[in-house]
């Protein structure tokens, strides 16, 4: 089963979804725009509203690419460690349940809910969603302010290992959603749910987003040495902003442990692998040629040296 395993919904509640969305800063309110552009939604979103526009372009999307499903994540607010919701500091939000709903609707959209182990609910949510479907859970620890390794948070980490979900967990820098904590972005954090027995995805490959950030990749790579069910992905490593980060996770043995994701929305172009030496000038411009945003990521994923088992690796981790 090939499986696109990082694609966000994004929605503005219109069409009773309960999602939403603010601009914070005059980046945000240029890339709105752009990232509309590249989902395909620019104009449908403004007669059909955002909901029911991305929805339906996403559905397109995966019946006209090779794919077989997405990983279709849900988005928590951010909280503090004594339980406090944060919905101020949020940029978007997505219910576990519209996903879930979606999911229901159709196989080809794989749920994975968000649940920040903070919340006086948090067992219980996380029992609710994987009743209901879910197939992983979902947190941006330096943007939902979660110090993973804290060791109040362990008996979700034990329960979360005990239902046998993966834990999809951004690594390494941010800019389309507000940072609280720019050392959560550190891969080391999730030694403790690792510890707990969790299978972790360490998205992104733990590498730079802006110029001045960390980069974490080689201390990820260093702990897949230690914790066999430390795994990661290569969403997002087709923009310009993160190239870098493709070539150590090209090596065979690095390789094993990589799962396929877009990070759609977004924009997915090919420009920095290009100029980075790692895609060849006619797959360059075949890239350039393929309309569909997902469709265009496995191309140029496949066109680096991603190898098959990364597109199917999300698939074993879900039986």
């Amino acid at each position: 089963m090939k499986i696109d395993g990082h694609v966000h919904f994004v929605g503005d509640g219109s069409n009773g979804s309960g999602c939403w969305l603010r601009s914070h800063t005059l980046l945000d309110r240029i890339m709105e725009p752009v990232v509309k552009a590249q989902a395909g939604i620019l104009q449908a979103s403004q007669k059909l509203g955002l909901d029911r526009a991305y929805e339906e372009r996403l559905t397109r999307l995966i019946t006209q690419s090779s794919l077989d499903a997405v990983l279709l994540l849900a988005m928590d607010y951010p909280y503090s460690e004594d339980g406090n919701c944060l919905q101020a500091k949020a940029k978007f939000y997505v219910p576990n349940d519209h996903i879930l709903s979606l999911a229901q609707a159709d196989p080809q959209l794989i749920p994975a809910c968000s649940i920040h182990p903070a919340r006086t609910d948090a067992i219980e949510e996380l029992e609710r969603c994987a009743n209901a479907g879910a197939k992983v859970l979902k947190l941006l620890p330096n943007c939902h302010l979660v110090n993973c390794s804290n060791p109040r948070y362990r008996p979700f980490w034990e329960k979360l290992a005990h239902l046998g979900l993966p834990f999809l967990a951004h690594t390494g820098g941010e800019f389309s959603v507000p940072v609280l904590d720019a050392s959560f972005a550190d891969p080391r954090i999730l030694r403790l749910p690792l510890e707990c027995g969790v299978t972790v995805i360490a998205a992104h490959g733990a590498g730079k987003s802006g110029l001045r950030d960390p980069d974490y990749t080689t201390d990820l790579i260093q702990m897949m040495d230690h914790f066999p069910r430390l795994f990661t992905d290569n969403s997002a490593l087709a923009s310009p902003n993160r190239w870098r980060t493709i070539k150590p996770l090209l090596d065979p043995k690095v390789q094993a442990r990589v799962i396929h994701g877009s990070d759609f929305p977004i924009p997915s172009g090919g420009l920095g692998p290009w100029m980075g030496g790692l895609l060849k000038a006619g797959d360059y411009m075949k890239s350039r040629k393929i309309n569909n945003p997902l469709e265009r990521d496995v191309f140029i994923k496949q066109a680096v040296g991603f190898e098959e088992n990364t597109f199917s690796l999300l698939a074993k981790l879900i039986q």
